[in-house]
């Protein structure tokens, strides 16, 4: 079943580059990962979204994760409220959308 993960970030002043290139150099794909994209929300605002095979994948994945996520930790501004410097989800689709597929729980 397919699953997704999401996670927010807010980019330092002057490193949306850096922040942008960190992900561009990633060469590594662990099992079970389809693709993503980084989505820009406004001003320093990002988002991660990552697709994959299943819920289970994302799981075996999250030390691969947070090494990427330790190699632009330093362009990254805490986002407050006890969050750290990431705002992340996972879980598994219950709908899918799209345009040349019947809508259908997943």
């Amino acid at each position: 079943m397919t699953a997704f993960n999401i996670v927010r970030f807010r980019v330092k002043p002057g490193r949306d580059q850096d922040f942008i290139e960190a992900h561009r150099q990633i060469q590594a794909e662990p099992a079970g990962f389809r693709r993503g994209a980084i989505v820009q929300t406004g001003d320093r605002g990002y988002c991660f979204l990552g697709e994959w095979e299943s819920f289970e994948d994302i799981a075996a994945a999250r030390p691969w994760m947070i090494g990427i996520l330790d190699s632009f930790r330093d362009t990254l501004e805490d986002l407050g409220g006890g969050l750290g410097v990431t705002d992340p989800v996972s879980g598994i689709a219950v709908l899918e959308i799209a345009p040349d597929i019947e809508r259908r729980v997943a």
